[in-house]
This record gives structure tokens, sequence and C-alpha cells, in this order.
């Protein structure tokens, strides 16, 4: 099944060469051992199911309320469990090791359950100790529980604008997707470094620099899961083998941790007070 995602295209071909390589341990089904021929009668007998699975949708969908339910209880242990002291320091921590693991995952394509599962456990301490710091320790009173909401409630609108066919994923709309979401992190990068040389850009300032340029990650954000919608819908019409459902649910938990901060962000702007 031919793709417009090369990556998912050369996944689907290795995929291809697994189903054509693994039908068990001598071979496709009724084969002698160190023969090509099958034995006579074989054809009388059902085949062998082939060794790789392809995955599905619902697959996908319970891989990700698992890494989700993991986030959740990893962020709620680290908000309880972590002194206040350390909150700063677990943060920071946390969004390095996520980095790195987030980066090795989205590079390598790594469908290795337990990595991913260890990436939403360190990013329910970031999203833990981010939510702290905003809720406890700077007082923005409700905006932990109003952010949840409100990113569930994009993430639903944008499934089913996606569902109804009112947003495409065509490869125009990827190509500039992964330019526009390049240049952000980019620009997000180049402001935390100067910001640790006491250089203040606005961007992430309550001001109308911070709040225009909150809303543009947030719209963004929100745009990506169409990426990861296309992405799966790809991957099972290309017979991607079912272990690379956790690929298609890190990405879609990678979006969700963002919108989540994003809105959380803008939120305390609009009650007032410097971050």
């Amino acid at each position: 099944m031919k793709t417009s995602n090369p990556v998912l295209s050369r996944l689907g071909q290795a995929a291809e060469r697994e189903r054509t390589a693994g039908y068990g341990a001598y071979g496709p089904a009724g084969a002698a051992p160190g023969y090509g021929q099958p034995y006579p009668g074989a054809s009388d007998y059902p085949a062998a199911p082939p060794a790789v699975q392809p995955m599905t949708v619902d697959d996908v969908v319970v891989k990700t309320v698992t890494l989700l339910g993991i986030t959740g209880v990893s962020a709620v242990v680290a908000w309880n469990v972590i002194p206040d002291a350390m909150t700063g320091a677990a943060w920071i921590g946390a969004a390095v090791i996520g980095l790195v693991l987030g980066l090795v995952i989205s590079f390598m394509r790594m469908a290795n359950p337990a990595l991913i599962v260890t990436y939403a456990v360190v990013e329910g301490v970031f999203v833990g100790m981010a939510s702290k710091v905003f809720s406890v320790i700077a007082g923005y009173q409700g905006v932990v529980l109003q952010a949840v909401i409100a990113t569930f409630g994009v993430f639903f609108l944008t499934a089913f604008l996606y569902k109804a066919k009112v947003i495409r994923a065509t490869p125009k709309f990827q190509r500039g997707m992964i330019i526009v979401m390049g240049g952000l992190f980019a620009v997000m990068l180049i402001n935390i470094v100067l910001s640790l040389f006491g250089f203040s850009t606005g961007l992430r300032d309550n001001g109308p620099l911070g709040y225009i340029f909150s809303i543009v990650c947030i719209v963004v954000a929100a745009l990506s899961f169409i990426l990861s919608f296309n992405e799966v819908e790809e991957g099972v019409r290309a017979g991607l083998p079912q272990r690379y459902s956790w690929v298609a649910a890190f990405g879609i938990l990678v979006s969700l941790v963002w919108l989540y901060l994003e809105i959380l962000r803008l939120l305390s702007f609009l009650q007032g007070g410097d971050d």
C-alpha cells in the first residue's frame, strides 16, 4: 500500500518482509524442514497465521489510553511526593530526560514498549511539576483542571474535524506543518538560551506578544493531531506490525502534553500577573 509519508513507506516495506519471512518455525505452513515442497495433503489443513500481526486503530486507542493513564498517575505521584524545594530541579531534570527519550524514539522510530512507557513516566513527572509550579507556587488557582478540560476538548474537536474531512492531511499540509513546528521549536529553544543570559524576548511573558505566541502554539499543537491521525490511518493501510501502535500512541501523547502546557500558560496569563 503506497503512502505519502516516507517513514511509513519504509516501515511498510519492512512489515511486508516480516510477513513473507515469518510463517512459523519451519517456514510457510505445510513445508517440511529443509525442503521447499509441502507434504502431500498439506493443503487439507488451514494455513498458520502470519507471525506478524498488523496494527489496527483499536490498538492505537488502547496504547494511547494506557500511556495517558501512566502519565497521569506519574504526574499525581510526582506532585504529592516531590518536595516544593525540589520542584524546579525535578521539572528541569524531567524535561531534559524526556527530550532525549523523545528524540531517540522519534528519529529512530523505536517501537519499544518499555522505552515508550518510560517516556510516559518521565513526562508525567514533567507535567506534574509544571502543573504544581503554575497552581501552587505561582498561585494560579484552578488552571490545572481548566487546562485538562480544554486540552481534551481541543483533541476531540480536532478528531471530529479530521473524521468529517473538514481538515485533511494533504502532502502540502504535512510539509507546511513540519516547517512551522520546526520553526516554533527553534524559536522556543533560542528564547530559552537568551533567557539564561537574562534577556527577555517577551514571548513567554504576560503581554500582547506572549498572548499571540501562546495562541499560535496552541493552534499548531492542535493541528499536529491531524498528522498523528493521518499517520495512524496510513500505518493501518500499509499493514505495519502491531508493535508500531506504540509509536503512533507516543506521537499523540507528545502533542497532548505540548497542547496542555501551552493552554496552561495561556490560562495563567488570563488570570493576570507575570510567571
